[in-house]
């Protein structure tokens, strides 16, 4: 399994849980879905200068799965549409693969 630590500044949460809602079908579709999911208050130490208000673990069978569902066309469109305007910064903070 690939999984992947990230780190967002989200700015507008109505639309990032409107982006949620239209990527979730695409995700699933790649075999994706995701881990934990905290809303963060204040963070004490980060790899990156910009803020972090949201980290989430993101799962797909493979690395292979992760790079189609990122390219996918629907899901750019998707990204297009609601992260945009939703998401300030996006910091990986770790990519690896995960056995189950």
């Amino acid at each position: 399994m690939h999984e992947m630590l990230v780190g967002l500044e989200v700015s507008n949460n109505d639309v990032y849980s409107q982006y949620r809602a239209a990527m979730m079908p695409i995700l699933v579709a790649y075999g994706g879905d995701f881990g934990v999911d905290f809303v963060v208050s204040e963070v004490l130490r980060s790899p990156v200068n910009t803020p972090i208000n949201r980290v989430f673990t993101i799962n797909f069978p493979s690395q292979t799965a992760a790079d189609s569902f990122f390219a996918d066309s629907q899901y750019l469109k998707v990204k297009a549409q609601y992260f945009v305007a939703a998401v300030r910064h996006t910091t990986i903070i770790a990519s690896y693969e995960k056995s189950i």
